[in-house]
């Protein structure tokens, strides 16, 4: 993990919530199925590295309800997300640790082709739908970006920050020059305002338009497995987050 919110901001367990979708295995990975499977929209929604936490299916359930939506949210890490002892990264081998997840299970570009390649079989399994849209959170967002470029399968995406946008490093513009559909990007206070600024303009020279937003208050993660849910402020803000992204792909997905 690149950045210091990452290393640094451990996930919160909640308890209490029961889920309201079920798993199915799906294009060979066990798969979160929520909301109407014979809806018009669908959603694949990308964890973070902190995998099937209970705020992120929270999240899932919430887009399902209000847009009348199938969303999946596929484990791409197969059961073996990283692991919350691992984080903060405070030794030289809690970092080891997390160096290797990258490299490997968490990889980005080997992730975003499995995406891309679940595709079909979404499409198949789910024929109502006309069209699919895609939204990741942290490592999932960088992910989602991957794969709205030419060509992309989705008619809008958007991502609750990525790695790289979060980095101390200057944003990889690289990265969202090729998006080709509708992007929203909600960001957090961690994140440098430089870099966030730099996304905004990428996507506002672009011809497929899209919206970026700081949550002036939260913290990186809010809307993931770092997202406090018994605060007052921080749930408000969660479900304002999730509102926001449900009214872009009510508009972007019709």
């Amino acid at each position: 993990m690149s950045c210091e919110a990452c290393r640094t901001i451990a996930p919160v367990t909640v308890q209490g919530y029961s889920p309201k979708g079920h798993y199915e295995t799906i294009a060979g990975l066990k798969t979160y199925v929520t909301g109407n499977t014979d809806g018009k929209m669908g959603i694949v929604d990308l964890y973070d590295v902190f995998g099937l936490a209970s705020q992120t299916l929270q999240g899932a359930d919430l887009l399902a309800v209000r847009l009348n939506a199938v969303v999946l949210v596929p484990d791409f890490f197969e059961g073996d997300a990283l692991k919350p002892e691992y984080v903060p990264a405070d030794t030289e081998e809690k970092k080891q640790i997390i160096a290797e997840f990258m490299a490997h299970k968490a990889s980005f570009s080997r992730n975003a082709t499995v995406l891309l390649e679940a595709i079909p079989e979404y499409k198949a399994r789910f024929p109502s739908v006309g069209k699919w849209g895609a939204f990741g959170l942290c490592w999932g967002g960088k992910v989602t970006v991957l794969a709205s470029g030419a060509n992309s399968p989705f008619a809008a995406s958007g991502q609750a920050v990525d790695e790289r946008l979060m980095s101390n490093r200057r944003m990889d513009v690289a990265d969202a020059a090729p998006l080709s559909i509708p992007h929203i990007i909600l960001a957090s206070k961690d994140e440098p305002a430089d870099a966030v600024t730099g996304y905004a303009r990428v996507i506002e020279s672009n011809e497929s338009g899209g919206h970026v937003e700081t949550y002036s208050t939260m913290w990186h993660g809010w809307m993931g497995a770092r997202a406090d849910l018994d605060g007052e402020e921080s749930r408000a803000e969660y479900t304002r987050g999730y509102s926001q992204l449900a009214d872009f792909f009510e508009k972007n997905l019709q």
